[in-house]
């Protein structure tokens, strides 16, 4: 009765259990689990990222409100792909510029087309920082439910099994118990780090955003006085 236990105590690991189950509870399993390593990929993706976005801000921020002038920031950016409140900067003195070359008289309207350039990279650059995050969120609420899924199955098989034993053993039940739970254990694990990493993310990302659209807000406000400045400047020549 000793080396029966033992051999049944053997048997219920991981690796066995996985190995004694079903198709179907298989192929449930190996999905959380490529679900699971693909939350943590995107999990450090998106440190990598945020930490990258977070610097450049603070050295954008850095270099703007040190007094350089405007026009020598839009030709060092503009050489080369900016982000961030690079990218607002850049798309802002763009128009602001090809409005001036084409003669703008409306300070209303230019104003509206400077506005409009930014709310466009704003919205670009907010998608960005959100792509994948919709991964998360599927994984951390899909996942509990496709490892239940798989519990299901696996007790169904383990109850036909005992149906067909006609033995209702303890040693007999478990081993088909305990792979079906499983399938629930490996679930809640893809599940509970993609709900942590989508929940830290989201806030990460309203953050930046509000810093970039406090940005582009205070950048707005410059340009209107300098806006005004240039065309009663030109009202004045003419």
């Amino acid at each position: 009765m000793e080396q029966v236990g033992l051999a049944a105590t053997s048997d219920v690991t991981l690796w066995s259990l996985f190995m004694q189950a079903g198709f179907v509870v298989k192929l449930v399993m190996l999905g959380l689990i490529g679900a699971s390593i693909w939350t943590w990929a995107i999990v450090v993706d998106k440190v990598v990222t945020y930490g990258r976005v977070r610097r450049q801000l603070d050295k954008f921020e850095q270099v703007f409100w040190s007094g350089q002038s405007l026009e020598e920031l839009y030709r060092s950016l503009s050489e080369r792909k900016s982000t961030g409140m690079g990218a607002i900067f850049v798309a802002a003195m763009r128009e602001w510029k090809k409005s001036f070359e084409r003669g703008a008289k409306s300070p209303i309207g230019l104003q509206m087309r400077i506005d409009k350039a930014m709310d466009v990279t704003l919205a670009r650059e907010s998608e960005a920082l959100e792509a994948r995050l919709g991964s998360l969120a599927t994984i951390g609420s899909a996942a509990p439910f496709i490892g239940l899924f798989g519990t299901v199955v696996g007790i169904m098989t383990s109850f036909q099994a005992i149906a067909g034993s006609k033995s209702t053993n303890l040693a007999v039940v478990a081993p088909g118990i305990a792979e079906a739970l499983l399938a629930t254990a490996i679930g809640l694990l893809a599940a509970i780090p993609a709900v942590i990493a989508y929940n830290k993310f989201s806030a990460d990302v309203g953050k930046i955003t509000a810093r970039l659209e406090g940005f582009a807000d205070e950048f707005s406000g410059i340009l209107s006085r300098q806006i005004d400045e240039r065309l009663q400047t030109r009202q004045a020549a003419e």
